[in-house]
């Protein structure tokens, strides 16, 4: 009913989840000085969401496919800290040559080089893709990512968390099941972890309703969820819509209500709501930030996924710009770490008028001479088979 709410309903129910953040996180506005790094655009899955590595205007979008070599992750690590970040996060496709190894030697490479850089990195399915080609329990695994350097995952690969869903957008990817039990290893090995929600496809508000009790329920039973966050659909390269199977992202209305219902439904789980300025462009952002959000994610530095979709956001939202957006609010922006703690005020410091960014470098993926090896790992494939 609250994912349904229109007129005066509507309005209702985006004024409690507002009153509800401002009783919980006052009016404070944060955000993460971070850098994403997509270390290849090369996925042996087939998700129908993804433009990233397909979709008519590709070569536009995203270019050719690369791959990423490790000293260039080092180099952009070193120059987001440079340029005041706490963090970096990483994700990309999943190459077929890739094993559990190759996310243990990124991990690796880069503390070794910034020891003091938070990495945020793999998602539920990279993590299962990893563990399952070393053979290794995911706890095992996920020990050896910590003792890596790996300090928190994000949520992404979640999509929609009900399998009704996930069987017509990503039948390949991780199951509802799988990705919980992820995140729930995670958590129970120390390893802290964000949420997502993408929605706007071919779901609806009873699956939408289904994913934050599934969230709510995890973590009422073992917590380790730092925020919630929701993603609007970016259908414009998408596989699905430009096979006529998805619609073209949510509505405004819904895009508020999904913030809206977060933040009541969830409430007091995971108290903190993100709005996505990727997705939404800052002026959408800040119009979550008046439907319960309390956080504006992180200023990015590179972003090529939803770019790769169609998305006109994206690359850099630098704390001089975030920071003018929340204001216009009448909000208090802070700089946070990727927890929820304080930043050191020297990264701070360093984070405002920070100098340019380098170009990236994106070599091609044949570079790299990789070979994939006989047998893919395919989890939700493989759940369906039992």
């Amino acid at each position: 009913m609250l994912l349904k709410a229109r007129g005066a309903d509507f309005s209702a129910v985006v004024r409690a989840a507002d009153e509800l953040r401002r009783e919980v996180c006052g009016d404070t506005v944060t955000y993460v000085v971070t850098r994403n790094i997509n270390y290849t655009n090369v996925c042996y899955f087939r998700c129908g969401f993804c433009a990233f590595s397909k979709g008519r205007l590709a070569a536009n979008l995203r270019g050719r496919p690369y791959l990423v070599p490790l000293d260039e992750i080092v180099r952009r690590t070193e120059e987001a800290w440079e340029r005041g970040a706490i963090e970096v996060c990483l994700q990309g496709g999943i190459h077929p040559a890739f094993t559990g190894e190759t996310y243990l030697e990124i991990c690796r490479a880069i503390k070794e080089a910034v020891p003091e850089i938070h990495v945020h990195a793999f998602s539920a399915l990279e993590i299962w893709q990893g563990a399952a080609t070393l053979g290794e329990p995911l706890p095992d695994y996920l020990d050896r990512l910590r003792e890596a350097g790996l300090a928190s995952l994000p949520g992404t690969a979640a999509e929609v968390l009900d399998d009704e869903v996930r069987r017509v957008i990503c039948p390949d990817k991780v199951t509802t099941a799988q990705w919980l039990e992820v995140h729930d290893a995670a958590h129970r090995g120390g390893l802290r972890s964000t949420t997502t929600l993408m929605f706007g496809h071919v779901d609806a508000p009873r699956h939408w309703a289904r994913h934050l009790l599934r969230l709510r329920e995890q973590q009422r039973r073992g917590g380790g969820f730092t925020e919630f966050v929701p993603l609007p659909f970016v259908h414009m390269e998408a596989p699905l819509f430009l096979k006529g199977l998805a619609r073209p992202g949510p509505t405004f209305r819904e895009t508020m209500l999904v913030h809206a219902a977060g933040r009541l439904a969830l409430h007091p789980r995971i108290t903190n709501i993100q709005a996505s300025w990727v997705k939404l462009g800052l002026e959408g952002a800040t119009a979550a930030l008046r439907a319960g959000a309390n956080d504006l994610g992180g200023t990015l530095m590179n972003e090529s996924i939803s770019r790769a979709a169609g998305a006109e956001h994206g690359q850099e939202l630098p704390p001089e710009r975030m920071e003018a957006g929340i204001r216009s609010l009448g909000r208090t922006p802070q700089q946070r770490t990727t927890l929820y703690g304080q930043p050191d005020p020297l990264q701070v410091a360093r984070s405002f008028g920070a100098a340019p960014l380098t170009e990236p470098l994106n070599p091609d993926v044949s570079d790299a001479g990789l070979s994939a090896p006989p047998r893919l790992v395919r989890p939700g494939l493989a759940a369906a088979a039992h």
